[in-house]
């Protein structure tokens, strides 16, 4: 039977890779963004849906859903939708703090509510979610975001549990850098005299880290092996420099890597 997968966040980086590579593979796929009317390039693509989805939404993530579910069954549900926030705490404002946890966190743990019903009453399926490496660990600047990553990462771990009664799984994709425009499409950036130094230097080592970036297509790939691979695992790093970031984490421990990064921006 042709299996489903359904995507957030498709219209551009690691969730359009992503419809491309299971379509590619011969899934069904139900590409899920805010605005469908725009995109030219996956709906060329046979067995591709597209839906209008804003996950900060909550009745539009219902009756997207219900859509979803309408058209066929749906095996893999991929919580992709996201975006980075940067900024000191103190430049930023309610309205940003507010719509990068409704975006990256409720919107994810939306998703997955409305969904849990049809996984339950077939007894199988699978939710995957972005998070990054800033789930794992923080960088200057990035608290916000480092807030729903982390969440993200803990919340799957705790949903394990009681989603494994029913036979189904939960994963995260935890990438380092993907080589896309989320610099600049998908950052929301505020700036404080305060804090214009570690901001300069920080710029400059996200230049330098990108150079070592993976392609959306190769995190993709990630995807596809989580969504695969039948393993009792809920982790997956994506991309060789999260893997070397990870790994130095683990040999100097928790408190030493900190410093180190410390060192880094703030001397």
């Amino acid at each position: 039977m042709q299996k489903t997968i359904f995507i957030t966040g498709a219209s551009a980086g690691l969730g359009k890779a992503t419809a491309k590579l299971f379509q590619s593979r011969g899934w069904n796929v139900i590409a899920t963004m805010r605005n469908p009317e725009k995109e030219t390039e996956l709906i060329q693509l046979e067995n591709i849906t597209l839906l209008p989805l804003d996950v900060t939404n909550p009745e539009q993530i219902t009756a997207t859903v219900a859509k979803a579910i309408s058209l066929c069954r749906v095996d893999v549900v991929f919580n992709n939708a996201g975006y980075g926030l940067m900024g000191a705490l103190e430049a930023l404002n309610d309205e940003q703090i507010l719509r990068q946890i409704n975006t990256n966190l409720l919107g994810v743990l939306r998703v997955t509510q409305a969904f849990i019903p049809h996984f339950r009453e077939k007894k199988s399926g699978l939710f995957i979610s972005t998070t990054s490496i800033g789930g794992l660990f923080g960088f200057p600047l990035h608290s916000i975001y480092h807030a729903t990553k982390f969440a993200i990462e803990g919340w799957s771990e705790g949903m394990s549990f009681e989603l494994g009664l029913h036979n189904i799984g939960i994963k995260t994709i935890a990438p380092g850098g993907i080589a896309t425009d989320f610099i600049g499409r998908s950052l929301d950036r505020s700036s404080h005299p305060e804090y214009q130094e570690i901001e300069d230097k920080l710029f400059s080592a996200i230049d330098g880290m990108m150079q070592a970036a993976s392609s959306a297509e190769q995190i993709a790939e990630i995807v596809w092996e989580a969504a695969t691979d039948g393993k009792d695992q809920i982790r997956y790093l994506a991309g060789e420099d999260a893997k070397v970031m990870y790994a130095r984490r683990l040999e100097l421990g928790n408190e030493e890597f900190r410093k180190e990064i410390s060192k880094q921006f703030l001397g």
